[in-house]
């Protein structure tokens, strides 16, 4: 089992790992990619990347990260990302092995393993980085099938917790995915938003740290409902689960 987490926009700064090695992480297919997104993500000026990002003056240390992709120090991916999610899954307090069990989506490096050592950076999965040539390619346009083929490869069993976005840059049509709902008083359902990343972090954790590894979509339900948590199968697609908040 392989649990898939989506990345987040808010990072961790600093590190105290060697710089970026690209032949050190995970998922080594993905390296051409990579180091083309990298030439042309630090190529831009700070100006512009700000622009083609979306941020604002406050953020402009973001812009300037991409500049020293391949010179500043790293860290842990699963540390390196923060927010919500990364907040209820608390790494930290994780064994080894649930470390093992996760990987996380991402912009820049497709997809790596939750102790790949990675920099700080800013792209999300909506930018278009321009090449040299000048073209404007989508991200998705840029992995083509390298990041569902990487995964396929990984794992007989993906639980795939990325937001749309991030599973469009790689999609596994045989993963395990989940939606998060709660029931309001009347007994509608109404789709978790807000506190989704929060129950799926919570999720992932369940998982990652549960002494049996799922082998099929059935024992992933099972190790969920174990938890305590309530978990809902789609009859007509059994891979298709709604976590009840």
């Amino acid at each position: 089992m392989l649990i898939v987490l989506p990345p987040s926009e808010t990072k961790t700064p600093g590190g105290k790992g060697k710089p970026l090695a690209l032949d050190k992480l995970s998922f080594p297919q993905l390296n051409a990619v990579r180091a083309q997104l990298i030439e042309d993500l630090s190529a831009l000026e700070v100006d512009e990347a700000m622009q083609l990002l979306g941020i604002s003056e406050n953020l402009r240390a973001e812009a300037e990260a991409n500049k020293q992709l391949f010179t500043s120090p790293t860290m842990p991916a699963i540390f390196r990302y923060s927010g919500v999610l990364y907040d209820a899954l608390d790494a930290a307090s994780l064994p080894k092995s649930a470390l093992k069990r996760l990987a996380i989506g991402s912009a820049l490096f497709g997809v790596v393993r939750a102790t790949d050592q990675i920099p700080h950076y800013r792209l999300s999965g909506g930018t278009k980085v321009p090449t040299k040539t000048g073209e404007l390619p989508t991200l998705k346009a840029r992995w083509g099938t390298s990041i569902t083929e990487a995964l396929f490869d990984a794992n007989p069993l993906i639980v795939d917790l990325r937001s749309g976005t991030y599973q469009q840059l790689g999609r596994v049509k045989t993963a395990v995915t989940v939606r998060v709902e709660s029931v309001l008083e009347d007994g509608s359902r109404k789709v978790v938003s807000h506190f989704n990343k929060h129950y799926k972090g919570e999720l992932a954790r369940v998982l990652a740290s549960s002494p049996k590894s799922a082998k099929n979509a059935a024992e992933v339900a099972e190790i969920a409902r174990s938890a305590g948590m309530i978990i809902e199968e789609n009859p007509a697609h059994k891979e298709t689960f709604t976590l009840v908040v």
